[in-house]
């Protein structure tokens, strides 16, 4: 499975070691969200950057969703089927490649490896300063796919 990553905080007061962390992430801005392989690497880096971001693992049809509906390539115009690399048939064969960690988006020639959402439409349910366990969004959050659908 992989990690989709949104950033719930802005820009402003973030340390320097946070902001390399989340650069190393594509996530330069409140309201990105990314996909990342699961590995001990990302999750450490996911740990470290927990009080600005919530993360959950991603099955193929959030994967799909996020491409069709938010994905872009080079020059912020949609991505369609002909835009695809060769091995995969359509958006479905390479949302399933992306959620069982065979390919990672930003390894794609082209794509950008970021998703701009907005705002959740209804706001937030939960507290945006406080981590998942007490009440809050932030950190691993099991709820997050509820509210990207959401934010697309």
């Amino acid at each position: 499975m992989a990690y989709l990553v949104v950033r719930i905080k802005g820009t402003v007061n973030i340390p320097r070691w946070a902001q390399a962390t989340l650069d190393g992430l594509n996530l330069d801005k409140r309201f990105r969200a990314t996909l990342v392989p699961e590995s001990e690497q990302y999750l450490g880096m996911l740990r470290r950057v927990k009080e600005e971001v919530a993360w959950t693992k991603a099955d193929a049809g959030i994967v799909k969703e996020l491409l069709e509906k938010r994905g872009r390539k080079t020059g912020y115009k949609p991505i369609t089927n002909s835009d695809l690399p060769k091995e995969y048939k359509g958006i479905d064969d390479l949302a399933a490649a992306i959620a069982e960690n065979k390919v990672a988006i930003s390894k794609l020639a082209g794509f950008k490896p970021w998703f701009a959402l907005s705002p959740p439409k209804g706001g937030f349910k939960r507290k945006t300063k406080t981590q998942y366990a007490q009440n809050g969004v932030l950190g691993e959050d099991d709820e997050l796919v509820e509210i990207v659908k959401r934010m697309l």
